[in-house]
């Protein structure tokens, strides 16, 4: 292909609009989303593999058809297979983008909460609909459609890094360090998130990390009789939530000290935009103080995931002799996960509600990431979003953590990360009625192709 119809600064006489070449594209890859998103490829334990592998097939065979060579498969323990594939760069001094996605999806949950069989892609207004959809099949159909924009010979390098087992994860997380030149490159798109809002672009540069604690108490021997001993034997779970309670202070704010906390210099929510993404009833106040972004991205959020005690149905009029909790922290960015979970099990650990100790588990513990976003591939994307969207673009931040985004990371510590894609946060992603809207694809789809141009235009400066 000539190069020239590569740079979108300057086009041969005849070469269509690079907008032009995608909206021309854009009913075969609806299409080709549409037969991936009906594979119900859920990578969990219980679930048929069968299908993982259908849709690896299919994926597999949709990348064959758009000219990328050397495809093949890692084949990990324990996991689905990881497709792989790359394009030489077109010269020597052309860089290389891997791009990143998982063709593997959450299961479906109760079937009767959809408007829809979950795996009957479903046409509706401004969009479709389908379990997976979204999450990550669109973001798939990006990276497919934009080689697709270039007939397979786009004007950067690429490697494919498709994912089998994301949802559920699986030992490929720690992988990439192990095998630093299987993922070498100049900048890697991970397609697994989307827009804060529909119609804004957005890229996502910040990721919280993940702390687990569990906490437990005894405090007799066995169950006694509530009316005979209560009021002077000690009840464990009066005396775990009394622990938990210490927690957070009188706003809702994490009150565990050694955390860090900043304020959030990006976009973020309405409390409007966060109330019904959250599904917080109007009148029901939201915790904590400060800007959301601070609460939800660069400060910590501290919740209770689990508590082994009586159920309310199974209860006897008995003083509870044994309770347990399991608490995820989510933490700063760039904060220490190790640092972050010692001053929790240290905060824990010095509590005697009634002068009764706790004892208190460290169990895992993931980093948060930032990114650096004053680099040549960062530049890049930002004119390739504003080109796509037709807005300026933003930048927020996921509460959410993304495991692998650390680890390739850590394999390519040069290579600039950027994420992007068609998913946007009203998108039901892991609920019912998952959908992705037409606009949010093409506008990815878009970006991703003229990124690739952008992005080579600067290294023949």
């Amino acid at each position: 292909m000539n190069q020239e119809a590569n740079d979108p600064h300057v086009r041969s006489a005849g070469a269509p609009a690079l907008e032009d070449t995608v909206d021309a594209l854009m009913d075969g890859v609806c299409a080709d989303l549409k037969r991936l998103a009906a594979i119900p490829s859920i990578a969990f334990p219980g679930f048929s593999p069968e299908p993982v592998l259908q849709a690896r097939d299919l994926v597999v065979a949709l990348l064959r058809d758009v000219g990328v060579a050397d495809i093949g498969e890692l084949n990990l323990p324990h996991t689905a297979p990881v497709i792989t594939g790359s394009v030489p760069p077109p010269t020597p001094d052309a860089p290389t983008v891997l791009l990143y996605g998982h063709y593997d999806v959450q299961p479906p949950g109760d079937e009767r909460l959809w408007s829809s069989p979950p795996f009957e892609p479903t046409d509706i207004e401004g969009g479709i609909r389908a379990r997976g959809i979204a999450d990550d099949k669109a973001n798939l159909m990006v990276h497919i459609g934009a080689l697709r924009a270039y007939r397979g010979r786009p004007p950067v390098g690429i490697r494919i890094v498709f994912e089998g087992q994301e949802e559920y994860g699986s030992v490929f997380e720690d992988y990439p360090p192990t095998e630093p030149g299987l993922f070498a490159c100049d900048a890697m798109i991970i397609a697994d998130t989307g827009s804060i809002r529909p119609g804004t672009p957005t890229l996502t540069t910040a990721l919280r990390g993940s702390v687990v604690v569990h906490v437990e108490v005894r405090t007799l021997n066995s169950a006694v009789h509530s009316g005979e001993y209560g009021g002077a034997a000690p009840d464990a779970l009066i005396v775990l939530l009394k622990a938990l309670a210490t927690l957070h202070d009188v706003h809702g704010d994490v009150a565990v000290e050694g955390l860090r906390r900043e304020p959030w210099d990006g976009t973020t929510f309405t409390d409007d935009e966060f109330r019904e993404l959250a599904g917080v009833p109007h009148g029901t106040p939201l915790v904590g103080s400060g800007g959301l972004g601070e609460r939800l991205w660069s400060g910590p959020a501290l919740t209770v995931t689990g508590l082994d005690a009586p159920s309310v149905e199974r209860g006897a009029s008995a003083v509870v002799p044994y309770a347990r909790a399991k608490i995820n922290l989510r933490i700063h960015p760039r904060q220490d996960p190790h640092e972050a979970q010692a001053a929790l099990v240290r905060h824990l650990a010095r509590l005697r509600p009634f002068g009764i100790p706790l004892t208190v588990t460290p169990t895992d513990a993931g980093p948060g990431y930032e990114a650096a976003t004053d680099g040549p591939a960062y530049r890049a994307a930002r004119t390739a979003l504003r080109r796509a969207w037709g807005a300026e673009p933003v930048h927020t931040a996921t509460g959410g953590s993304i495991p692998l985004v650390n680890g390739l990371a850590r394999a390519v510590p040069d290579a600039e990360i950027l994420l992007f894609g068609a998913e946007d946060n009203l998108c039901n992603l892991h609920a019912p009625d998952e959908r992705v809207l037409l606009s949010e694809l093409r506008a990815a789809l878009l970006a991703e192709a003229a990124f690739f141009a952008e992005y080579a235009a600067t290294h023949r400066i």
